[in-house]
């Protein structure tokens, strides 16, 4: 047992870790067999997991608490010397791509840490070094300001997450008041919004630029490892969206209106399904974990060993407080071998989700940990998330431990809800290579991208009584846009695949579903996004018609729930 709050920080003396490095990496170029060149890597890798933990450890306890002053000037440490590292970690993979011994090394280490290496070579340069650096700066500055946000409500004081149970109030006017409050404070830090995202635009254009690169909407398949499809693959891939899922999301929403008895469905009711309230999750946070306990260890052997190690090390920090950074995430610290899921709760469903989401990607991760290269424990993003997205399905049977009676009400809106997401989150994309081809366009020119591209993949968007939301400024909430860029569309394609589990757990009863799952976590990274989804048994979205059959299966299932169910 390793507490979690005890794993030993140190920051690394960047001097001795380059000389380290140097060697190493001399060691693998000037190997004269393989035996040799294979311990060089190995070693290399190792020194990597080490240095990339701690830089790892470092962000957790951040953003963990942004007030904490030791772990504010580490973060500003690794955003300074983070691309110093990259800098070995660069020469590294040119080394492995050129070893004359490739053969023997990919017998230890995955075919995809060389496709990753090199991407890495074309997509980095000691002489972006500085641009690197001023990114995660001005980054750092949006991930700052979202957390420093109070806002005045009802004589009292919420963060944004914490006002987000008050966004989904019964009460409409509740609902309505808490939006445009949150709204309000947006429109307050608008220009702080504009100049960091503008900043971020321009800084990253450069960096595509400098590389070769036509804008930085193009690097980005190489820098977020894209190894299976290209940029035509993802604009098809949008269309089919807009064409075969908006129009059962437009009726959902017509559904919802309807269901709560309004004259139209204002986006401050979007998030509220049904007219005595949202499912809510019953119990405390420790009954929550309790429960979640008890769910993965019926779950399988290796899901209840997993998360009872997650209870026993304390690798979960799920309360909401001042400082803390919001949203939610899981991270994998390769040299202790241990998960971490960061979470905020709020008093909603939501709550619950992360208990199965972000444990997906922790429980993938328990899974191939002993993969050898670090960056292949992980798959890429949009194969990562298939795991974290197919577990909220997979936990499906278990929700009356969380709701209870609410539980057909907690489905229902989950099934929709994720559905409904898909457009979102390829409008995300959209408007995210719209931007980057065009550069140099002023803030009002992006804000009005956004909204075109909104009302095109969410019709049914009524920003009546929001004007400053209707002029575009919603997406300065998606924290992705400004610190992950292009990271974002992966959650749509994931979302599809795990539709796919949805079907095979829920409507067939697949016997080989888990098998297939558990067969996909071992895999990992050391698969690309095509290869893992064939290897569990699944259509790739980028198919013709790999849509069709789990969207069908998806608007029946929704459809034969009765309305005097969702009351």
């Amino acid at each position: 047992m390793t507490d979690f709050a005890k794993l030993p920080y140190a920051r690394p003396e960047y001097e001795q870790v380059a000389q380290q490095y140097q060697t190493l990496i001399a060691a693998l170029k000037n190997a004269d067999d393989p035996l040799t060149a294979v311990k060089a890597a190995l070693a290399i890798s190792q020194l990597n997991s080490d240095v990339v933990s701690q830089q790892m450890l470092a962000y957790i306890r951040f953003s963990v608490n942004t007030l904490d002053k030791f772990y504010e000037a580490e973060n500003d440490y690794w955003n300074e010397f983070g691309p110093k590292y990259d800098e070995f970690t660069t020469a590294y993979y040119q080394a492995l791509v050129d070893s004359p011994y490739r053969q023997a090394l990919r017998q230890e280490l995955p075919e995809t840490l060389f496709e990753m290496a090199e991407n890495q070579i074309k997509t980095f340069s000691t002489a972006v070094i500085p641009l690197l650096q001023e990114n995660n700066k001005i980054s750092n500055q949006y991930s700052t300001l979202i957390a420093a946000a109070q806002i005045e409500f009802d004589g009292q004081t919420y963060n944004i997450s914490q006002l987000g149970k008050l966004r989904n109030d019964p009460n409409r006017d509740i609902r309505r008041r808490a939006t445009a409050a949150t709204t309000q404070w947006f429109v307050d830090h608008e220009t702080e919004f504009d100049t960091i995202y503008d900043q971020l635009v321009q800084i990253r254009t450069k960096i595509a630029h400098q590389l070769g690169y036509r804008d930085y909407a193009a690097m980005s398949f190489d820098f977020m490892n894209r190894f299976d499809y290209d940029e035509a693959d993802v604009a098809n891939y949008r269309e089919t969206i807009r064409k075969k899922v908006v129009p059962i999301v437009n009726k959902l929403m017509a559904r919802q209106q309807t269901r709560l008895g309004l004259d139209n469905l204002a986006f401050y009711d979007e998030g509220y399904n049904f007219p005595s309230g949202n499912a809510l999750p019953q119990g405390t946070p420790d009954q929550l974990v309790a429960k979640a306990n008890e769910m993965y260890h019926e779950m399988s052997p290796e899901t209840g060993e997993f998360f009872q190690m997650m209870v026993d090390d304390h690798n979960l920090d799920l309360l909401s407080h001042h400082g803390k950074q919001g949203g939610g995430y899981c991270e994998f610290l390769p040299k202790f071998k241990t998960p971490f899921i960061f979470a905020n709760f709020n008093g909603t469903s939501g709550d619950v989700d992360v208990l199965t989401h972000e444990a997906g990607h922790a429980f993938q991760t328990f899974m191939a940990q002993n993969i050898k290269a670090w960056e292949c424990i992980f798959p890429t993003n949009e194969a990562a998330e298939i795991f974290s997205m197919s577990m909220e399905f997979i936990a499906y049977p278990w929700m009356p431990k969380f709701f209870g009676e609410q539980t057909t009400k907690y489905k229902f809106e989950h099934l929709s809800s994720a559905l409904i997401f898909l457009p979102y989150g390829v409008l995300v994309d959209h408007f995210q290579t719209e931007v980057y081809q065009h550069p140099d366009w002023t803030p009002a020119e992006r804000k009005a991208t956004w909204r075109r591209l909104e009302k095109m993949y969410l019709p049914s968007r009524d920003y009546s009584d929001e004007p400053d939301l209707d002029r575009g400024i919603y997406w300065y909430r998606q924290g992705h846009i400004f610190e992950a860029p292009f990271y974002y569309i992966d959650y749509t394609l994931a979302q599809v695949v795990a539709f796919q589990f949805w079907k095979r757990f829920e409507v067939d009863h697949d016997p080989q579903a888990w098998s297939d799952y558990l067969a996909m976590a071992k895999a990992g990274g050391s698969l690309s996004f095509n290869q893992l989804v064939a290897l569990g048994h699944l259509q790739s979205p980028f198919k013709d018609g790999a849509l069709d059959d789990v969207l069908a299966a998806i608007d029946q299932n929704l459809t034969a729930v009765p309305e005097s169910a969702l009351q």
